[in-house]
């Protein structure tokens, strides 16, 4: 068994462990490459269903080309596709772009506080409709306590702290210092009543794993991934005025992966194109303590 094997392997445990012990599950999808091949290991681990909801927080920043992408695979995988958004805030104008907030302000106002109320079905979600390809007002509004993230722990340092089944307490707070120790892939998976988890099958999956899998798996992806001819591609994926395009000439999967393994990279975080990572020296840790994704 080779390594992708080996973590493909144990991803699909994780996310079948998580499907029978936390019935109010859903997984959010941010439309990358981490959470898509998330997606694609999910229906592998339920022959070709996705048993849970797929949700999304659409910030309204986000490339046009990020949502088509994502309603387009929503209609061909049949995926119970979940829109939740903190409409207040974006008709305040309370977000980075309008001047009103700085960049931090405005992934809380626009990211972390929208999860939050999305998950707990204290804002209004909307659900796609197979039948008509709209979005309607979900008439579910019961919460979602267990959550599946495509982080991964090699992806930036507050990610390499956590567990596959984290807790958080009942506001989305992380409590960095008390987590369960998970040695020798024994995973705790009973917490008390209450207990909002996160559960995160990619830890231990590195950006060449995920290229070199969805090479192999032929997963398709977003093209703003690839270099269109201005010597520039997208290697992470946000909300288009914090996120910029690193310099690169790979056209297609191959390209990249042979790109990461030429050690161009090596010494350049895969986040450096994502503004509000350096508004200060912990800005995504504080983040992710407050409930962001």
């Amino acid at each position: 068994m080779n390594q992708l094997e080996k973590l493909e392997n144990q991803s699909v445990y994780i996310l079948r462990e998580a499907y029978r012990e936390f019935k109010s599950l859903c997984m959010l999808w941010s439309i990358g490459k981490d959470s898509t091949v998330l997606l694609w290991l999910a229906r592998k681990a339920f022959f070709g269903h996705v048993p849970f909801p797929l949700v999304h927080i659409d910030t309204s920043f986000k490339i046009p080309e990020m949502i088509a992408y994502r309603d387009r695979l929503a209609a061909e995988w049949g995926l119970q596709m979940i829109v939740g958004q903190n409409e207040a805030a974006i008709a305040a104008h309370e977000t980075y772009p309008d001047g009103r907030t700085d960049r931090i302000a405005c992934c809380k106002n626009l990211k972390s506080e929208a999860l939050k109320r999305t998950l707990s079905g204290e804002w209004p979600r909307r659900r796609f409709d197979h039948e008509s390809r709209q979005y309607r007002e979900d008439t579910n509004h019961e919460p979602y306590t267990g959550v599946i993230v495509g982080v991964r722990a090699d992806e930036e340092g507050s990610r390499s702290k956590e567990r596959y089944f984290s807790p958080r307490d009942r506001q989305n707070e992380w409590d960095v210092g008390d987590q369960p120790p998970e040695l020798w892939n024994q995973f705790k998976t009973d917490f008390a009543p209450g207990t909002h988890l996160r559960i995160h099958p990619l830890l231990d999956w590195t950006e060449l794993n995920i290229w070199e899998y969805i090479e192999r798996e032929r997963i398709p992806v977003t093209s703003l991934y690839f270099d269109q001819g201005n010597g520039k591609r997208y290697r992470s994926l946000g909300c288009y005025p914090c996120t910029k395009p690193v310099d690169s000439d790979a056209r297609n999967v191959s390209e990249i992966i042979a790109e990461l393994r030429s050690g161009k990279f090596a010494n350049i975080a895969e986040r450096s194109g994502r503004e509000q990572d350096k508004e200060d020296g912990g800005s995504l840790e504080t983040l992710r303590r407050d409930g962001y994704m």
